[in-house]
């Protein structure tokens, strides 16, 4: 049976966010209630804001998808900006509600949807090309996330990729998992 591309990159694309959302994981998890507030200076973001922005703009523009403009009139983007989340447990419950509403919207996406408009604050779109759109948004983000995580964890960050000097032995690793594929 042959898949169509559409259904191919959906696949694909689910796959993705959910890296992304991995690299989030697997810092926040490193974190102590202090460090989800820390900033470098008044113009940077926490992680405790980075968290409320990104499921503030997950649940925007994933509810109702096809039928309603992504930016939704409820929505206060300015008051995500503000680092009220009282503990980790809050954080993770922001940050599980806006991917749980990003991956359902996304898995219940059809190969003919890909092509259809849609709107983000009047602007039309391809839902292919707000896909697009939303991955580079969340990846910036999460990567600000993870570039916190490293800098306040210092030598004790687990790496999230391949530890440094190690990149040889991972190569050999894969190809080798890989020779008979």
């Amino acid at each position: 049976m042959m898949m169509k591309i559409g259904n191919v990159y959906l696949k694909v694309v689910v796959e993705r966010f959910k890296s992304v959302k991995t690299l989030g994981d697997k810092t926040i998890e490193q974190l102590s209630e202090q460090d989800i507030h820390w900033t470098y200076n008044q113009e940077s973001n926490s992680v405790a804001v980075i968290v409320k922005h990104l499921s503030g703009n997950m649940i925007s523009r994933w509810t109702d998808f096809l039928t309603s403009d992504g930016e939704k009139e409820n929505r206060n983007r300015d008051e995500e900006f503000i680092d009220d989340i009282s503990s980790k447990s809050e954080l993770m419950r922001v940050w599980e509600k806006g991917w749980n509403v990003l991956i359902d919207t996304l898995t219940g996406l059809k190969e003919e949807d890909l092509l259809k408009t849609i709107k983000i604050r009047g602007e039309k779109h391809f839902v292919l090309e707000a896909i697009e759109r939303q991955m580079t948004h969340y990846a910036y983000h999460v990567g600000q996330i993870v570039y916190i995580g490293k800098q306040l964890k210092d030598s004790e960050w687990k790496t999230l990729s391949i530890p440094r000097g190690k990149s040889e032995d991972y190569r050999k690793e894969m190809l080798a998992k890989h020779r008979d594929n």
